[in-house]
């Protein structure tokens, strides 16, 4: 017999570290390679890690909470024949006891409210089957945890690649089948959602600020959801940036009839050529680029008492999915795109995020970020400086209002699609001019919209 030593693996370039989430095979369980032994999360995304061997879960290295570094060894794994690789060092060597400090960077939230415990059922909980689709370890707990019979759970709608069933579609499924008849023909929909419109702010250096519990009288008929681990990241992230940054706005109206005019000439044909999708989003992208390099001091981070002036422009570009989730991908190098190429990173990572397929260095190191609140129709918002950053934009809707128009030869009442720029910034370090003048400078350059130009 043999001993293999399961490491925490590269999540990404920057990724030092992660959380141990839950265990998904107890000491003494049989695991299969690639099968997940347990759960972890980054300050980017939540991933199952596989185990490279078969055999025998031996020894666990690390409990639920603890934080582990990159390489550490997380769990044994006994495993016969001699041709096994030896292990490498102590399996017992205890995990460093300083408390990680997370990184507060845009990620998927979790949104789904955890299930509880049901009562005892005398469905059959489902078993391996003959079935051709896959399900993971997890997924398969969950079903047998909950009495979910192998034809039941055959019949669950599947959000996954090619159809895979993933927990939160177990998590939706279980908390619908609590509150009324198992439905085979659709998912329900989770009972409470945290609803989240601002990227997460990052906060290395915020002040610590006392947390004020309010209490909350109950009344009859209320509902207690604790907060899952993911939401209360997302409570210290906001508070933390509200803390750390004394946040100022500026609002602009923008006349958009130009841009508007434009994209609705030559859409069809960028589609056919390019094979994309033309939105309004890679121009206002490009907009805010090229403020940015005009305006290169709201390109900045702030460190303790030290100006960091970012050398490239970076964008976040907050995406909010169907489900409520948000996660901000970034696009490296903004400025140096010209507007096809924009509009395919854009398109790119926000396909990418709706699948869950981002890596996590495509949701860090942005410098400015951008936010669309106008997707849910509001007319403007006030949105969350995303730290270390400055500044950040929002998009209010488009809409078609009457307005005055000034002409050589009068006045006259038109009608014109427009839209509010949004500006939140650090007045710590971004005065009111250099605040307004950004704003204004990404406006003109909408109103300024050749509408002969070419794609």
């Amino acid at each position: 017999m043999s001993k293999f030593e399961l490491k925490l693996p590269q999540m990404g370039e920057s990724v030092a570290e992660a959380t141990l989430t839950s265990w998904l095979k107890q000491v003494g369980d049989s695991i299969e390679a690639d099968e997940a032994v347990f759960e972890i999360a980054t300050d980017k995304v939540d991933s199952e890690v596989p185990s490279e061997v078969d055999g025998i879960l031996l020894e666990k290295c690390f409990e639920i909470d603890d934080v582990i570094k990159v390489g550490q060894t997380v769990a044994i794994i006994e495993i016969a024949g001699d041709d096994a690789e030896p292990s490498e060092g102590s399996a017992t060597e205890p995990a460093a006891e300083a408390p990680a400090i997370v990184k507060a960077v845009p990620e998927v939230i979790q949104t789904v409210v955890s299930a509880k415990e049901t009562a005892s059922t005398t469905t059959a909980p489902a078993q391996a089957s003959d079935s051709e689709r896959f399900y993971s370890p997890l997924v398969r707990n969950m079903a047998r945890e909950e009495g979910i019979a192998q034809q039941e759970l055959d019949a669950v709608p599947g959000t996954g690649v090619g159809g895979r069933l993933t927990k939160d579609d177990m998590r939706r499924y279980i908390e619908g089948r609590k509150q009324g008849p198992a439905s085979t023909e659709s998912t329900p929909e989770p009972a409470v959602k945290i609803p989240v419109s601002e990227p997460i702010a990052q906060t290395p250096r915020a002040a610590e600020t006392p947390v004020h519990k309010a209490v909350v009288p109950g009344a009859k008929g209320d509902e207690k959801i604790p907060m899952t681990r993911m939401g209360k990241l997302i409570a210290k992230h906001m508070t933390d940036s509200i803390a750390t940054s004394a946040h100022v706005q500026s609002f602009v109206e923008v006349d958009v009839t130009r841009v508007v005019e434009w994209r609705d000439k030559v859409k069809d044909a960028f589609q056919k050529r390019e094979g994309e999708k033309l939105t309004f989003t890679p121009i206002f992208m490009e907009a805010v680029a090229i403020a940015l390099k005009k305006y290169p001091m709201m390109n900045i981070a702030v460190d303790g008492d030290t100006i960091v002036k970012r050398k490239n422009i970076n964008l976040g570009m907050a995406a909010a999915l169907g489900d409520g989730n948000l996660i901000v991908p970034v696009i490296k190098n903004a400025d140096q795109l010209n507007l096809v190429g924009m509009a395919k990173a854009v398109n790119d990572l926000a396909a990418r995020a709706r699948n869950n397929a981002l890596k996590p260095d495509e949701i860090q190191d942005g410098t400015y970020t951008v936010t669309n609140v106008g997707t849910f129709g509001s007319v403007f918002g006030t949105p969350i400086i995303n730290q270390p950053q400055v500044g950040i934009l929002a998009l209010g809707a488009i809409r078609k209002i009457p307005s005055v128009i000034e002409t050589p030869s009068g006045d006259f009442i038109g009608i014109r699609s427009k839209m509010f720029l949004s500006h939140s910034y650090d007045h710590r370090v971004v005065n009111g001019a250099l605040g307004g003048m950004f704003v204004k400078s990404v406006a003109d350059y909408l109103e300024a919209w050749d509408i002969n130009r070419d794609i």
